[in-house]
Order: C-alpha cells, then structure tokens, then sequence
C-alpha cells in the first residue's frame, strides 16, 4: 500500500485505542499491532519516513487494514494477544512454543498417586506445572516421597477392592513411606490432608509442614515412642537440607516473577522465573525472533502474558528491568538494589547464557529440530527415496564383528525422525557357523520381524541396512520368507561412498553429500554403529565371547587376544610361521599354538 492509497482510508480510522491488522493481496494476515490511538499508529506507518528494511518490506505488502475499538489499552493488549497466537501473523513475534513440559499429576482416584507426566488427559486429575527441568521434577518427588506417606504402587484402592483383603502392606509401610491405606490402615480424610500438603509444597511452601512434623514428633515423644519420633526428626532433616539447597534469595520474596531480557539486532532472549518463599520452583529460558525492529517496551508484555498463561502464574508480583503495560492487576518492581536486583541480574545471567548456547550451536551447526522440522524432513525422505508410504517408523542393521572374530548384530529404531532407543534390540548369532556377515544378516532380520509378525506389532515403513548389495541381498532373502517384500520398503547403505542400492535395481542412488535426507541417513547408520560397537565391547569385556584360540591349553584370554590384534583372524595366524608368532607371545607360547594346528 502506498502512501497515496492509505490517504483515501485514514479518515475512516479512529482516534481510540485498538488493534489493528495488516492482510496482504491474499487476504492473509501479516502483521497485528495495539495501540492508544489507531490512526496516529497506523498512520506512522505512511507518514514516516523509516529506515528500516523490514518495516518497509511490511507496508509494501499491505493490501487491506482492519482495525477494532476496544475500551482501553489493556483490552487492547489482550486482543492483541490472542490473535498473535491463533494467526501466527509472519511479522509479529512467534509466540508458538511446541515443546512438551512435565507437569506432576495427582490422579482423581482413590488415594491419589502423584507421579511425573507429559500427557494431559481430561479424566479429572490435577496437573500442576508445567516444569522446565525434567531432574528438578525428578528430585522435587522424591523429596515429597521422602517426607509425606503416600503411596507408590498401582493398585486399585477403591472401598470394593479394600474390603476383598487381598492385599498385603509392602516394605514402604515397613519403613515409614506408607500408612498402608490398601489394607485398612488410613482413612481416605487423612491422605487427603497429605495431598493437600503436597500442593503446598509444590507452590514451594513448606513451612506447613514442618510445623505439622514438628508437632507430631512432640506427641510421639511424650508417649515415649521414641522410633517413631526418629522417622519423623528424619524427615523434618530432608526437609531443612532440601530447603538449604533450594533457597536462593530471602525469603521473604514469594509469590513473586521475575522476567531477565536481553536484545540482539535480531532476537530476543527472555528468562523466566517464579518465586516462592525464597526458592526458584521454575526457570524457563526461550528465544523470540523479532520480525520488526519493536522495541523490548512493546514487544514484553505479549511474551509475559504468554509465560504467565503457560506456567497458569497467579503471582502478584512481577519483578521487570522496566515498567511495562499489562491488562492484569500485578505489582511491577524495577529494583535497583537489594535481593530483588540481585534476582533480576542471575535472570538476565539465564537470557545471555542462552544466546552464547545458541552461538555455540550455530558454530557447529547444530539445530534443535522441532516436531514441524522433523515431519518436514521425513517428507524429504520420502519424495528423495520415492518410497510409497510415510516413513514414521525406520529401523537399521548392522553386523559388527572384531578382527573377524566374535559376530554380533543390533538394530536401532527411529519414530518420527527421533531414536525410540526402548525398541532397541541386540542379536547374538546363533544359526551361523564362523563368520559370514551375509547369512548373519539374514538371520536377524528374519529374527526381528518373524517377533513383530507373531507378537502384531506394527512394521517399519523403511529398512536400512548398512551395507552394500550383498547385505542387501542377504536381508531381502529373509523378507521374502515372511513374505514381507512390498509391504517394507529396504534399503542397503554402502560403508564407503554412501550410495544407497534398491532391490533389484543395479545402479545406485547418489544423494547430494550435503542434503538433508543423506544427513538423516547418516545418523541412524552412526547411531547403529554406535549400539552394535558397544554390545560387542561389553560382551568382550565381560569375557561371554570366547574364540578358538582360547581352547590351546597354556594360551590365555590376554594371549589369544593379542594373536588377534596382530594377525587380525585365525585363518591368518595358521598360515604365520614360528618367528612371526613368537614376536608377539614368545617362542613357547608359538610352538603351543603351532603344535595345536599342526594336530589338526
């Protein structure tokens, strides 16, 4: 839209706060702003002469400007928000985070579990969080089942199943984790006080329930329990030492957030954190691209309502390096001293730590994929391959063997572009008499998908076997006895110059050296080397492979495998003369292996 063109409608546009919205030719939104006045924001758009490039790209693209009255700024912030998020306009910051956190459930049942997830489903239960750190989430249940006596098992505790008494009290109830509810011994009222405690605690309060310890190990001790009082000092001690490694600031500072930001010409990297009583129970760092040249004034307050509704933050107070508008009533600090500056600058420490990573990244040419990355890169895969169906589930194969000896096999599994390191398997060779990585090759795969076929799991859409024709040839032959030949899709990899051979075909297929489709290929024949090399290692090292060598009586395991270092196979070593041999064990030690072959 030219300059000319936007004088005909800027006396439609009002003098009143708003959001306005930006479409190109295709009707298609580029750009969602607010602002106190519309017309003079959208008019500064024309009238200003600007000298940056992306701002000047946006106007050129403008075909059509619409615009809503709303009643303050605040209402026009929220709107704003949300159609940012629902349009994902290409001009505006993405707010789109796809990753997915752990949250801690408590299950709606009967005496709640309370355990670590990443799927929220709507039966009910309550999901606290999301957390950041995996560990922390970790280490934050196992302070809870160090301290408070609920139960870690699976059973069915419904009244009905109770009253059966076909349960017995575990080892938790034994040593002090559990009340043992499953047969009888705790009231549905009493978990429930403990599981109220729990939520405390994961706001970050644990004050209750220190007085409440405190309180009950003054009863057990003057009823003169004395072990009892024990388990109890116990826990109130993990407690204190959790609270010691946690506590970061005075505690004083609760309910609190704190949002650290830091600016490059072309990002934005912000640092979140909640506070509760003292401790740091979330931190969360993300990078924002700037489409325009925004200021962080005007670009904060739609990234902070965003953390605020990802983290559901009911904090009062929000602690910024400058004011900011928000259309939510939260007390805003901008310290400059004390425990709160302190906190704002180890936030902003977060912020810069996160764009040297993404520097580091950048160097190596490393990039975090995501969901979106991975499906786009499976569809390369698909069209480079002309394979027929969507390759979501991907396994490989590779033999590994030392200096000929030793034969063993594994297979690495890939589910939507990542490992599914659980469906790993490793082979022994059990059919196959010497070395003969053909006929190995044959064996697992017949093996592996023999299994899938009887147990009905589901098959790969592609097979890659790392390899040339004859391994190709030789896992083919297993196919087609299950008759599985067109219904998988098989492919060999050669070690050397990475072509990659079709059945039947017999020229090979050269992928350009740096696509992404060969890179991906690449790293699942790296991540099966990787597994089959440390199987066979382990196996070595813990002497389970045993080689001919090892049956000359006055030859060793140390000895057999320096003769195979040097000689590289056994078929070698018999045809090596006397001298040859003793360089490397010694005259007697030759003339043993020698007079072993001889007898043969």
């Amino acid at each position: 839209m030219t300059k000319e063109e936007y004088s005909h409608i800027a006396p439609s546009i009002p003098h009143e706060p708003g959001v306005y919205q930006y479409f190109d030719a295709s009707k298609k939104i580029i750009y969602v702003g607010k602002a106190k006045d519309l017309r003079k924001r959208v008019s500064s758009y024309f009238v200003k002469k600007t000298q940056y490039f992306k701002t000047t790209r946006l106007v050129s693209e403008i075909a059509e400007i619409k615009f809503t009255i709303v009643n303050s700024e605040h209402d026009a912030l929220l709107l704003e928000n949300s159609l940012i998020k629902k349009h994902q306009p290409k001009y505006n910051i993405d707010l789109k985070d796809d990753k997915s956190y752990p949250h801690i459930v408590i299950k709606k049942e009967a005496y709640p579990r309370v355990f670590l997830t990443r799927r929220k489903i709507k039966d009910g239960s309550e999901y606290i969080g999301p957390f950041t750190s995996v560990k922390n989430v970790r280490e934050l249940l196992q302070f809870i089942r160090e301290t408070l006596p609920i139960r870690t098992c699976n059973l069915n505790l419904s009244p009905k199943e109770i009253a059966k008494n076909k349960y017995k009290a575990c080892l938790q109830y034994h040593i002090g984790n559990c009340k043992a509810p499953c047969i009888g011994l705790q009231s549905e009222e009493d978990y429930k006080f403990h599981i109220d405690q729990i939520k405390e605690i994961l706001k970050g309060k644990n004050s209750s329930i220190e007085k409440e310890y405190k309180k009950q190990m003054q009863l057990y001790a003057e009823e003169l329990q004395f072990e009892k009082a024990e388990i109890v000092k116990k826990k109130l001690d993990y407690i204190k030492n959790y609270q010691s490694k946690s506590i970061v600031a005075n505690t004083k500072i609760d309910n609190t957030e704190i949002v650290g930001v830091v600016t490059n010409s072309d990002k934005v990297f912000i640092n979140y954190m909640m506070i509760f009583q003292g401790n740091i129970v979330n931190s969360f760092s993300q990078s924002f691209t700037k489409k325009l040249e925004e200021r962080e004034e005007d670009i904060l307050p739609n990234i902070v309502l965003q953390l605020r509704d990802k983290f559901k933050s009911d904090c009062q107070e929000i602690i910024l390096p400058f004011p900011i508008d928000l259309p939510i009533d939260v007390k805003q600090t901008i310290p400059v001293a004390g425990d709160k500056k302190k906190l704002l600058a180890l936030s902003e420490k977060n912020a810069t730590y996160l764009i040297d990573e993404e520097k580091r990244k950048t160097i190596l040419h490393i990039k975090e994929k995501t969901v979106d990355d991975l499906a786009e890169l499976l569809e390369q895969l698909q069209e480079d391959l002309s394979l027929p169906f969507y390759p979501d589930h991907i396994e490989c194969f590779d033999n590994s063997n030392f200096q000929g000896s030793f034969p063993v096999a594994g297979m690495v599994c890939f589910k939507n572009g990542l490992p599914s390191k659980s469906d790993y398997r490793k082979y022994n060779i059990k059919t196959v008499v010497g070395i003969d990585d053909f006929a190995s090759m044959t064996e697992v795969v017949f093996r592996r998908y023999s299994r899938l076929l009887h147990e009905k799991q589901p098959l790969p859409q592609l097979i890659i076997i790392d390899g040339g024709k004859g391994q190709l040839n030789a896992a083919i032959t297993a196919l087609n006895d299950l008759e599985l030949m067109g219904k998988i899709n098989v492919i060999g990899l050669a070690k050397n110059i990475e072509e990659i051979f079709f059945p039947g075909d017999s020229e090979s297929l050269k992928l350009p050296y740096h696509s992404e489709s060969l890179k991906f290929i690449r790293r699942v024949r790296d991540e099966v080397h990787r597994f089959g090399i440390t199987f066979h290692r382990s196996k070595r090292s813990k002497g389970v492979i045993k080689n001919e060598l090892e049956d000359i009586k006055g030859i060793g395991k140390k000895t057999a495998m320096e003769l195979l270092k040097k000689f590289r196979s056994v078929k070698k070593l018999k045809e090596a003369s006397e001298k040859e041999i003793s360089e490397v064990v010694g005259f007697s030690k030759a003339r043993i292996v020698l007079n072993y072959f001889n007898k043969k």
